[in-house]
């Protein structure tokens, strides 16, 4: 009771971490699921279809993640070791699952109350969707192999697991799933299947107002995509792992302890190559320390520097007008003679090597934020190439630096597998459909809600994390399913001999329903939006807007364009 203990630094944060958010992402992740399965349960109206839903959606899970295991076990590489970063994985398989099997039960329900024959129903749903479920699994699967292209070496187990997961998902999907509808003894007067649900109604009804005014929901769309890009440029990238938690939270407390009262919890390190016992270089070393003491943030710096100017002064009779670096090489020789007498040369190995000529400028300082981090580091670099280092070398290092170069490749990553994810897409499309125009129609949704997130992002100060850049694959993954749900409804019907009149009130009603039944339970991992730490916050929130936007990125900027050029798409899909 006498004794307050203060944990903090890099290897407590590294051990800690992991634990609490697994903790934190299952406890949430049950309430997620929990509101998906009363939300599929109100709209379907079916025990054992919500059951069947989320039977494809575990079996999915439990498949991938015995498949990161077995690769670990075989192989032994890091990339696929469970980390910080995986905690997401289970979140986004399930939101991609879950699609498949709301697309499937949701048709059968709608073909199964036309013809009242379950068989009947069930083939015609099965050969409608097993195409589109086949290109979103395959090209959603794609996207998310794009990973491995990342500079973040985690990310190519990341993406290669998650794929895995995906097409696992389709596998299930078209056959499980089928057969367990097939094996189910369904009353065709019962009203999850003789009557339309809310979202039914309420999809039809907004097909209608599309329908009527596509040139104005489509500008309305337009305007709205445009205004959110300009967020983009007010993103703010942040990796320290201190500001991910709440103020207040026990991790984040103690750190701020130990900035405020002792030493501090970052360090950077600058490593010298030259002769450190020459006068010229280790002034400048003291140059390069007085400099970064110079930052509010920086409490202490040491090197060996710092320790001959104390052995000077020790052997003057402590006399501060000797706190200085001897003028001479053989005067510093000597510093080290005398002290071999007395004490250790092995003092001084975690400040200098062997030979003197390769040694470290140590300093400690308080957890700042990632922007503080960059603009620092990048005086720092500045400062020592202006002054002149002819006589040695430097090279920078620590955990201040590790941040500001994981900045850089959280960006490149980014960036790279959105541009990777939306070509290859827009080819694999182009390719299954037959045609550029139906490959460029797809990766509309996905592009507008890639922008609307990330302008959101800059506009609300969101930040940009390791965490929240991962959200790109649940839009892309989402996006370009519900796109080609649509588009490959569209071209079903043209070549069946639906008129232009029907067409598009004929697809929205038949893939509306789904897509908005598939938004609403997903929007049950807002849960995370209760958790205490920060990035599974804006997880939780960006997961419902993710939703949100890749919707009405469909049934909105997508349904619009294709109604404006309804004529002309209706000759290419029927070619």
């Amino acid at each position: 009771n006498q004794y307050e203990f203060h944990f903090g630094g890099q290897p407590h944060l590294t051990g800690a971490m992991p634990e609490l958010i697994k903790t934190e992402t299952q406890q949430l992740m049950l309430l997620g699921l929990f509101i998906m399965a009363t939300i599929l349960l109100i709209n379907l109206r079916s025990f054992p279809a919500v059951g069947m839903v989320l039977s494809v959606i575990f079996l999915s899970a439990l498949s991938m993640m015995g498949f990161m295991g077995w690769v670990y076990y075989l192989t032994e590489t890091p990339r696929f070791s469970f980390s910080m970063v995986n905690t997401s994985m289970p979140i986004v398989l399930l939101t991609i699952a879950n699609s498949d099997g709301v697309h499937i039960l949701s048709r059968f329900f709608r073909e199964a109350r036309k013809h009242k024959d379950v068989k009947k129903a069930l083939t015609m749903t099965m050969n409608q969707l097993m195409l589109p479920i086949f290109l979103t699994s395959i090209t959603t699967t794609a996207a998310f192999l794009t990973m491995v292209s990342s500079p973040i070496a985690t990310m190519t187990g990341y993406g290669t697991t998650i794929g895995f997961g995906i097409m696992w998902a389709w596998v299930l999907s078209s056959t499980y799933l089928p057969a367990i509808i097939h094996l189910k003894k369904w009353d065709m007067n019962k009203a999850a299947i003789d009557q339309p649900s809310f979202l039914e109604k309420l999809i039809h009804r907004f097909g209608r107002s599309l329908l009527n005014y596509p040139k104005q929901v489509f500008l309305t769309g337009f305007l709205i995509v445009a205004v959110s890009s300009i967020g983009i440029w007010f993103i703010n990238v942040e990796v320290n792992i201190i500001n991910l938690f709440k103020p207040g939270h026990e991790i984040r407390e103690s750190t701020l302890f130990l900035d405020r009262e002792m030493a501090g919890s970052m360090n950077l390190i600058l490593k010298v190559e030259g002769d450190l016992k020459d006068p010229e270089v280790l002034n400048k070393m003291i140059d390069i320390q007085d400099y970064i003491s110079a930052f509010p943030t920086v409490n202490t710096t040491f090197s060996i520097a710092d320790v001959i100017k104390e052995m000077h002064k020790s052997i003057m009779d402590n006399d501060p007008a000797y706190e200085t670096i001897p003028d001479t090489r053989g005067k510093i020789n000597n510093l080290f003679t005398m002290y071999s007498m007395s004490g250790d040369p092995d003092d001084f190995e975690a400040l200098v090597d062997y030979e003197y000529e390769t040694g470290l400028i140590t300093a400690m300082m308080q957890s700042v934020s990632t922007k503080e981090i960059v603009i620092m580091a990048d005086q720092i670099e500045v400062y020592i190439e202006e002054m002149g280092t002819e006589e040695f070398t430097t090279e920078t290092s620590g955990m201040m630096m590790f941040l500001k170069d994981f900045t850089t490749l959280i960006v490149q990553s980014s960036i790279n597998s959105i541009l990777l994810s939306i070509v290859i897409i827009l080819f694999i499309t182009w390719i299954f459909f037959r045609h550029w125009k139906f490959g460029l129609l797809s990766v509309i949704p996905l592009t507008s809600a890639v922008i609307l997130n990330f302008g959101l992002m800059g506009w609300f100060g969101i930040d940009l994390s390791h965490f929240t850049a991962l959200l790109t694959s649940i839009i892309i993954g989402v996006g370009v399913d519900f796109a080609i749900h649509y588009i490959s409804e569209f071209i079903h019907y043209s070549k069946n001999g639906i008129g232009t009149d029907e067409i598009s009130r004929q697809v929205v009603d038949d893939v509306g329903y789904p897509i908005l039944l598939d938004v609403f339970s997903n929007m049950g991992f807002g849960a995370l939006i209760a958790s205490s730490l920060i990035p599974l916050v804006h997880m939780g929130g960006l997961m419902v807007f993710a939703m949100i936007s890749t919707s009405l990125g469909t049934l909105t900027i997508l349904a619009s364009v294709m109604e404006i050029y309804k004529q002309n798409l209706y000759k290419t899909g029927n070619a």
